[in-house]
């Protein structure tokens, strides 16, 4: 494989419309060369993505297929930025006078022209556009379709995060524009209520382009439409109606209070409360001129009216009438498919990727391989994939955008070419521990777009000293480890756990977690609580895991919601009143908050973090349990795993640990504890109630992982290792250590189908 070279330029990136598929099944790759120059493509399959010399190394194995081989090269864009589209129809076809009327909450209206609703065409400049002009205030333009166009602006810069009426009206009779701005909430000296009427010197041409809420059209793109003057901020119940609405008639608008001569002059009226878990915009009004999201802009959001009555918008969805439009929201990348594959039938569940190269450049396009039938794998063990986890943080931005990421780690950012490329080409999407452009959190992330952390060779800046990695690369340790060991382990996704639920773990005995599986939907939880209580053996080989609570999209696939809620360890915190997933209703935020908190799951739960040296075990009492025996047979050492290629030692990053009054249970050993960490490791936020010196790792004895072990009382059991750097001492020494050798002892003893005791 290609090493890493200076040019931090990406000639050539793709992605897959699938990220988990059986043997038989189909995956399609969507490939953007940047040259439009020819590529190869072959695919391999992933064993050891780490290429720290001190460790085993790359290890990827070329699988051949029918379809390896050279392709055209294109060059494809990822058209970002948010906007609802009504497409044209007969209603729309001849507007004359009219009136146009929306609640706005801009968050950066100091930033060039945005629209908020037009029906305009770029190429022949006809047609309406209510925005944002240059000034920062609202503006009403027209054009005739001859390149002629009118605009009255008030003059009046909107001030940020405040709620505005905002409405234009066009008299084609006398040609009379205007445009009102009226803030919701008055302040002394600011002056941003803002009216203006002027005589167009122009007509307003007809156009078949569709109505755009939060962009303004510019063409078609294959299956897609380029967008420009991307807006920023709330927009709460757009219309659009026949005539000049008089000021009583405005106001019926914003109360949504329509009188009878109102209800027959509206042409449309796009009521964003209804719907919201939905992709599509609905008009109340008789036309029924519905529309459709493009890039998932933000959804139950707190409208104009909202009273501070009601936090859950299910229960009051008249006040979360609003959509928050973002210019660098980004869903599905829309690629056109440049080559698929039929999985060969032989092909071992495992990680895989298309590998494609082009002039010395690369990019590979990971996904798993799950078995053809679990029931009839001849593996018992399965390798629970955290996808989940791999598109909370895909593509994030944090050590280019976040100042304080080098007190995090104690050193100077390191930055993969990856890095360096997402920051220079943001219309890639960012992940949900980065902020939009407008500072508000990204709650939606989607794997339908290419995903440059989620590479074997990339190198994490958050990963600590050594191999610095963090999630995907940072679970081939363990993948790698199974393969050296010999174990026979299939994979799957939390994606496959969401979607089927227990029937995902159907026929294995013993599930392994990732280093950092972090983030859990409602269906995962009940599936693998599931799964335990049938006496299934879970080893939860990471540590910060079940933290966040997630939705997925019921309709539209690939992607994940989170509302950082109350507290926790968040980049940013949700607006009050937006607690609630807009895609199921559920309340997000953590677990913990949920009266779930990890300890109930896993024995441990999430205490402490750094991420510059990694610390070691001390066994404790409860290593010398009968009931431990197993886990400790061959292991003499007091000390564990003080080596290792994440930081040195085996206890780093992330840690968890034992809490009976967060429901560790009451049978739990706790084996050993992790000590000695420095003091760039700090207790987690949701532990502190009152700020206070002393929550560093030299000073807090919850800055510590606990190892631990529990039966179930259905025979099954537990093993949790409470650290995300534990898989990185794997392969120490060859393998031969204490670390790998509790690992084995456990996962042995696990598969053995023996029920443990319960009595």
């Amino acid at each position: 494989m290609n090493a890493k070279s200076e040019d931090y330029s990406k000639q050539i990136v793709g992605y897959s419309d699938e990220i988990s598929v059986r043997p038989e099944e189909a995956i399609s790759f969507m490939v953007s060369s940047e040259q439009n120059s020819a590529y190869t493509a072959s695919f391999v399959r992933i064993i050891h993505g780490d290429t720290n010399p001190e460790g085993p190394g790359l290890k990827l194995e070329k699988v051949s297929t029918e379809i390896d081989g050279e392709y055209p090269g294109r060059r494809q864009e990822c058209l970002g930025g948010s906007y609802a589209v009504v497409p044209h129809s007969d209603p729309l076809a001849d507007i004359r006078s009219f009136s146009v009327q929306a609640m706005i909450w801009p968050t950066t209206p100091e930033r060039g022209r945005q629209s908020i609703i037009a029906k305009w065409n770029h190429s022949d400049q006809s047609g309406f556009s209510l925005g944002i002009d240059t000034a920062g205030a609202l503006c009403f333009r027209i054009g005739d379709g001859k390149g002629n166009t009118h605009e009255v602006t008030t003059g009046k810069s909107l001030v940020a995060r405040e709620w505005y009426m905002a409405c234009a009206t066009f008299n084609a009779e006398t040609g009379e524009m205007t445009v009102l701005q009226e803030p919701k909430t008055s302040f002394a000296l600011v002056g941003d209520h803002g009216s203006e009427s002027e005589l167009a010197a122009t007509r307003m041409g007809a156009n078949e382009s569709p109505v755009l809420i939060g962009a303004s059209y510019v063409e078609d793109v294959d299956v897609r439409i380029r967008a420009d003057q991307h807006y920023n901020g709330k927009i709460d119940s757009p219309a659009l109606f026949a005539g000049v609405l008089d000021r009583t008639q405005l106001e019926q608008v914003r109360s949504r209070d329509f009188s009878e001569s109102l209800k027959r002059k509206t042409i449309a009226h796009w009521d964003f409360s209804i719907g919201i878990k939905e992709p599509v915009v609905y008009d109340a009004s008789p036309n029924k001129l519905n529309g459709w999201l493009v890039n998932m802009p933000t959804r139950g959001m707190k409208g104009h009216n909202w009273s501070g009555q009601e936090m859950n918008w299910a229960n009051a969805p008249s006040e979360y009438g609003a959509i928050h439009f973002h210019d660098d929201d980004v869903y599905d990348a829309g690629w056109q498919v440049d080559f698929s594959l039929t999985v060969p039938s032989d092909w071992k569940s495992g990680l895989y990727a298309a590998h494609v190269q082009v002039d010395g450049h690369e990019d590979f396009m990971p996904f798993v391989v799950r078995a053809k039938s679990s029931r009839d794998s001849s593996a018992r063990a399965v390798f629970l994939v955290p996808t989940a986890s791999y598109m909370s943080y895909a593509n994030e931005h944090m050590p280019t955008d976040a100042p304080l990421a080098q007190l995090l780690t104690g050193q100077v950012a390191v930055l993969d070419q990856e890095d360096v490329f997402l920051l220079q080409n943001r219309s890639y999407g960012g992940s949900q521990y980065d902020t939009h452009s407008d500072g508000s959190g990204v709650s939606y992330s989607s794997r339908l777009r290419p995903i440059l952390n989620m590479r074997p060779n990339y190198q994490s800046w958050l990963g600590g000293y050594g191999s610095s990695l963090w999630q995907f690369n940072a679970d081939t340790h363990i993948i790698d480890w199974l393969n050296a060991k010999g174990f026979d382990c299939d994979c799957i996704t939390d994606e496959d756990l969401h979607y089927d639920g227990v029937a995902a773990l159907e026929g294995y005995d013993v599930v392994l977690t990732g280093t950092h599986p972090e983030y859990w939907s409602t269906p995962m939880w009940n599936g693998l609580e599931a799964f335990k209580h049938r006496g299934g053996r879970l080893m939860y080989l990471g540590a910060n895991g079940w933290y966040w609570h997630v939705a997925y999209h019921d309709q539209e696939p690939g992607i994940m919601e989170v509302r950082r809620g109350e507290d926790g360890i968040r980049a940013w915190a949700a607006e009050p009143g937006e607690y609630y997933h807009s895609f199921t209703g559920e309340y997000g935020g953590l677990w913990r908050r949920k009266g779930k908190p990890p300890q109930m799951m896993a024995g441990t739960g999430f205490s402490a973090q750094g991420f510059d040296i990694s610390s070691y075990f001390r066994r404790l009492p409860d290593s010398d349990n009968e009931r431990a025996s197993f886990i400790f047979d061959g292991v003499s050492e007091e000390i564990i795993g003080d080596f290792g290629l994440i930081g040195g030692g085996a206890a780093g990053l992330e840690l968890d640990r034992a809490d009976r009054l967060l429901g560790t249970p009451p049978n739990c050993l706790v084996l050993a504890s992790s000590e000695n960490h420095s003091d760039i490791y700090l207790v987690v936020c949701e532990e502190i109630l009152i700020n206070f010196p002393g929550i560093s790792g030299q000073e807090n004895e919850l800055v510590r992982a606990d190892m631990v072990f529990y039966e179930t009382s259905a025979g099954g059991a537990v093993f949790s290792s409470s650290s995300i750097a534990w898989a990185g001492s794997l392969s120490h020494n060859n393998y031969d250590n204490n670390v790998s050798k509790i690992t084995e002892n456990v996962l042995r003893r696990f598969l053995d189908p023996a029920p443990f005791a319960t009595e």
